[in-house]
């Protein structure tokens, strides 16, 4: 895919996730289907920093400086560590937008960017920017359908109506 039809996908997905997370009760999204799943808020936290110090920043580097080993991240003892379930849900997916709305703007102001650059990496070879662009967006779907499979086995969990009305989840 080209890099503005990606950027765009990027824009849509804030959309996506404000569409999905606004309104949730304080219930809703600290709820988990079980003790190792993400609940809704874990997820908008580990979003908001992916933006951050993942993508964005390492797709930064490989278009400014290929060669700059890049600095370690540990999104799963994020959770943990930066104490994900404690946050502001609002707080955070309020941050999470603002810093969507960064990225896509910085991507759509690029002017000629060197996008054949690509840093080596260390395990799994040539990373690539049209990879770290695409894989951003692929990571938005990944975790849009895991917000919607929360919501869903939430309801499902909160109800005593048959939901097999709605079809086959």
């Amino acid at each position: 895919m080209e890099r503005l039809a990606l950027t765009d996908q990027l824009a849509c997905h804030g959309d996506v996730f404000r569409s999905l997370l606004s309104g949730l009760s304080p219930a809703e999204f600290r709820w988990k289907p079980s003790p190792e799943k993400w609940c809704a808020l874990e997820v908008i936290c580990h979003l908001h920093d992916e933006e951050r110090e993942d993508f964005r920043a390492r797709l930064m580097l490989v278009l400014g400086s290929p060669e700059v080993p890049w600095p370690k991240i540990d999104p799963a003892a994020w959770v943990t560590e930066r104490k994900y379930v404690e946050q502001d849900f609002n707080t955070v997916l309020d941050q999470f937008l603002i810093e969507r709305s960064r990225s896509v703007a910085w991507l759509r102001e690029l002017t000629d960017p060197p996008w054949r650059n690509a840093y080596m990496h260390p395990k799994v070879g040539p990373v690539s920017c049209e990879l770290l662009l695409t894989n951003w967006v692929a990571h938005d779907l990944h975790h849009i359908r895991q917000l919607v499979n929360l919501r869903y086995a939430y309801l499902a969990a909160n109800t005593k109506v048959p939901l097999d009305y709605a079809g086959t989840w």
